[in-house]
């Protein structure tokens, strides 16, 4: 496996990562706003509703454009609902966009591995991939929840050095969704190392297959 592989499943591990954490901190901002009960369940439906829609769409989409710019664009989706969540728009909506993006960056995801590797090796980068998705999901879970505790919050709001954070941020479920939308802003950057390195390693392919030639 060559350093592009890797640098594929840091982004799709903390890209999982966020959007598993991030609907933990939806669900208690929800409970905050009080919203009605019925709202939790379906929170997450408005999530793969967006897969429903836009499965038509998506692969052609990935297909149409660099696999790497794919996946900046659809990060950069995810954290426009992230930050609209945070600025107010209801975790219903908020969380649909991020699963607009998330819709796109599916098929991006394996799209990718083409480019990296040679065909022999697909099998075991996709197991390597669907092992760190598993693990990005169970980890996501707990992050979420810790940073929903209030004992999370009570330490952060107790360090008076972190200029800014009485002004903007006035609960647990918003300091959750912002400690996410930093994660998220990391991993747009991270794509952002992706795609430029792939750039710089497109030959890869072609060097490999004219040397299997005989």
């Amino acid at each position: 496996m060559n350093r592009g592989f890797y640098i594929i499943l840091a982004a799709q591990f903390f890209s999982a990562l966020a959007d598993n954490a991030l609907l933990f901190a939806a669900i208690a901002m929800l409970a905050s706003l009080s919203a009605p009960e019925w709202q939790t369940p379906v929170l997450q439906q408005f999530f793969v509703f967006s897969y429903i829609v836009l499965a038509p769409f998506v692969g052609p989409f990935a297909d149409a454009l660099p696999k790497g710019r794919v996946m900046f664009i659809s990060n950069s989706v995810k954290l426009v609902g992230c930050l609209a969540m945070l600025l107010g728009l209801h975790p219903l909506y908020a969380y649909g966009i991020v699963g607009i993006g998330a819709a796109m960056y599916s098929p991006a995801k394996y799209g990718i591995l083409t480019e990296y590797l040679p065909h022999q090796k697909l099998v075991l980068a996709n197991g390597w991939m669907e092992g760190l998705t598993v693990a990005a999901i169970i980890l996501g879970a707990i992050l979420g929840g810790i940073m929903v505790g209030p004992a999370f919050a009570d330490r952060v709001f107790s360090n008076g050095d972190i200029p800014g954070i009485d002004l903007w941020i006035d609960t647990a479920p918003e300091l959750a969704v912002a400690c996410i939308l930093i994660l998220g802003a990391a991993v747009l950057m991270w794509n952002f190392v992706e795609k430029r390195f792939l750039l710089r390693s497109s030959h890869y392919i072609t060097t490999e297959h004219d040397a299997a030639k005989p």
